[in-house]
């Protein structure tokens, strides 16, 4: 078995979302836990931001401050979710897209920033540039979702969403930590989410949207290039 096989071994026998990836930043503590395959939830200055409650079970955790949506799919948007999880004053932030469908949602367009509480948000494009569902269509036309920066106490942490290494992924600078997706024959192959990564550099990457991908391919791909890859397991 290779190294790289045996961190994943060992991040899938841990008990899932038992533990938050903890970052220290100039704020104070930022816990970051994994749900399921796009879903997470962070917590920092006492407040709760969920990007993409969609997949995965939400018992026993707490209701959200923020909300982060990147797309109309059923796996970054989920309606029944959202209800659970919303407090009469929770701000959702969307596309335009997603707004359409999720009432009072603040719409927040590809390269517009906005600030929810302590975090600053800025949407990144995603996008598919070849691979759709039939010859002239694609499964994500750019301009409808959203990738997401979400900076809190000097630290900069990227979510890619559904897209494939678009140029707009490449130049992102200065990211301390990027979840980046990798699945077919929806958003792109570990090869080419490893030649994005490369070209950003963030310092620390998780892949996550990841089922059906060979996540010891990825590794491999990024041995020697001084980025750190973490891989969990979100499923």
């Amino acid at each position: 078995m290779t190294r790289y096989a045996l961190i994943f071994a060992f991040s899938a026998a841990a008990a899932f979302g038992a533990t938050a990836e903890t970052f220290s930043t100039s704020g104070g503590m930022l816990q970051l836990t994994p749900i399921q395959h796009a879903s997470l939830m962070i917590q920092a200055g006492g407040r709760v931001l969920y990007v993409d409650p969609a997949e995965g079970s939400y018992d026993g955790l707490p209701q959200a401050d923020y909300i982060l949506i990147t797309d109309i799919h059923g796996d970054h948007l989920s309606q029944p979710t959202i209800n659970k999880l919303k407090k009469a004053d929770t701000v959702i932030v969307a596309p335009k897209a997603v707004a359409a469908q999720v009432a009072g949602a603040k719409v927040l367009g590809n390269g517009e920033k906005t600030t929810v509480g302590p975090f600053a948000v800025e949407a990144i494009p995603m996008y598919n540039l070849t691979r759709g569902p039939s010859s002239g269509q694609l499964f994500h036309d750019k301009g409808r979702g959203n990738g997401y920066i979400v900076t809190y106490g000097g630290k900069r942490f990227y979510f890619s969403g559904d897209t494939e290494a678009i140029p707009e992924m490449k130049a992102l600078k200065s990211i301390d930590v990027a979840f980046v997706c990798m699945n077919l024959p929806y958003t792109m192959p570990p090869e080419e989410a490893a030649e994005a990564v490369k070209a950003f550099h963030p310092a620390i990457v998780y892949p996550y949207h990841y089922m059906g991908s060979d996540l010891n391919v990825f590794a491999k791909a990024l041995a020697g290039s001084g980025v750190e890859v973490r891989i969990r397991n979100w499923y």
